[in-house]
């Protein structure tokens, strides 16, 4: 089997199917979407060519690429991906921009609230090196993931801590918190498509709110004054989220829309003598 007609056994030439049969094969040659073009009567080996079918296998039974090739592009990051772990998504670049856009001191203090892959504690560091940043997570293997990104990246001031939220942080205060926790409803029709991905990083109580509201509840003990919280969301979470923003006494409660135009990110600040 030669790289054209390896490519043929997946979707309509410009489909999303064969495009990600392209991003596949590419990942197995090592070779770029020009050279791939330029080789389509190259011969695949035996070892090639089965590693391709077993992918191609596994993507047909919905199993996200970043799974079968074991890694995702975030920001400005290659990172590893694991089962253990949720794919990072274009949308969740769209706290990273809102956070990098934030008017913040210059030595701050920020923790990242179940980091999954590490994805928004690593890009904020990559970005801000002289930032004081702790990831936490609730499951090991996902903090081990992180940990490994950290590494791959060489962003070692970075520090990691397994945690439920706020539960096992040492006493401390911070400028900044962010988080893309579960906010997905347990009965939401979308939960078909992600079937693949860990349950207890999608899910959460009171239609997707439950930890939300514990984040920005606990979190104003936690931030210094003029503190920041930055939360991803639903696309239809918004008002809520805001609505707990403003029981909490939080300021300048405002949304960001991520790259479909749909509420994405809200923000607030802690204002402790205001």
């Amino acid at each position: 089997m030669n790289i054209g007609q390896a490519l043929s056994l997946r979707g309509d030439p410009d489909s999303y199917e064969r495009q990600e049969a392209t991003w596949l094969l590419e990942h197995i040659l090592g070779l770029g979407a020009l050279a791939l073009k330029m080789r389509s009567i190259q011969i695949l080996s035996h070892a090639e060519e089965q590693t391709y079918l077993d992918g191609l296998m596994r993507l047909s039974k919905g199993e996200p690429l970043a799974y079968v090739i074991g890694s995702q592009p975030f920001w400005s990051l290659d990172l590893n991906v694991t089962t253990d772990t949720l794919v990072p998504r274009p949308d969740t670049e769209i706290l990273v921009e809102t956070v990098l856009g934030l008017e913040l001191p210059h030595a701050l203090s920020m923790v990242d609230l179940g980091t999954g892959t590490g994805a928004i504690a690593l890009s904020l560091a990559k970005e801000r090196p002289h930032w004081q940043v702790l990831a936490t997570d609730i499951y090991h293997p996902t903090l081990d993931v992180a940990k490994s990104n950290a590494a791959k990246h060489e962003l070692i001031h970075v520090q990691f801590l397994c945690s439920a939220w706020f539960d096992a942080i040492p006493a401390q205060k911070f400028d900044l918190i962010v988080s893309n926790p579960p906010y997905i409803d347990a009965d939401d029709m979308h939960m078909q498509d992600l079937a693949t991905e860990p349950r207890r990083a999608l899910v959460a109580a009171e239609q997707g709110l439950s930890d939300l509201r514990e984040i920005i509840v606990q979190g104003k003990q936690w931030l210094n004054s003029q503190g920041w919280i930055v939360l991803e969301h639903g696309y239809d979470q918004a008002q809520a989220v805001q609505a707990i923003f403003a029981e909490e006494n939080f300021s300048q409660i405002k949304t960001v829309q991520d790259y479909g135009n749909n509420d994405r990110v809200t923000l607030a600040q802690w204002l402790v003598n205001k």
